[in-house]
């Protein structure tokens, strides 16, 4: 679903059109023609909490990661074929690319219909956002839960972070989010 009506992904836009390395690795995946694709999490957080912190340029992402769906590959057995590919463009990045048509399995859900969907399964609010670069270099920025509360430096729990809870609290404590971004709200 994407979001390019939400206010905030006019920011998000600006805030990635003005980070050449980011531009480059929306311009990788763009070439690879994947299904649904988006690139999300950390990749689009981590930049607009450095930016919103004054951290310029940003630092780069401990992994970039890449998302779509392709049902037709359940398995995901074609990942690191697309890992492989956007190395070879842009060598020495962490590339992590995940086919969401699987991500249902290990959460023992009903398959997922699309990236959007898969991503209201992530666990904290500000991580479902991810950013596509578009044939005409438009960007649609895919957000289903919405922009606010990642552009407000808010962070809750989504629906699945709340039911689990443990697996919330953990992530936060091993990304290091209260020390990297020292603005940022965490709220129940």
């Amino acid at each position: 679903m994407p979001s390019t009506e939400d206010p905030g992904a006019a920011r998000i836009a600006a805030i990635l059109r003005a980070d050449a390395g980011a531009m480059a690795q929306l311009a990788a995946v763009r070439a690879l023609a994947l299904p649904d694709a988006c690139t999300a999490a950390g990749f689009l957080r981590n930049r607009v909490w450095d930016h919103l912190h004054g951290i310029a340029p940003s630092r780069p992402p401990p992994d970039i990661d890449v998302i779509y769906f392709d049902a037709a590959d359940p398995a995901g057995s074609r990942e690191p074929d697309h890992e492989a590919a956007l190395a070879a463009v842009l060598p020495g990045l962490p590339w992590q690319v995940r086919n969401q048509a699987r991500m249902h399995i290990p959460k023992n859900l009903p398959p997922h219909r699309d990236t959007a969907e898969a991503m209201t399964f992530w666990l904290e609010s500000v991580t479902p956002v991810g950013a596509r670069l578009e044939s005409d270099d438009r960007l649609t920025i895919v957000a289903p839960l919405g922009t606010d509360d990642l552009l407000n430096l808010v962070c809750r729990p989504t629906a699945w972070g709340r039911r689990e809870r443990a697996a919330y609290e953990a992530r936060i404590a091993a990304k290091r989010w209260r020390e990297l971004w020292p603005r940022v709200r965490f709220l129940e």
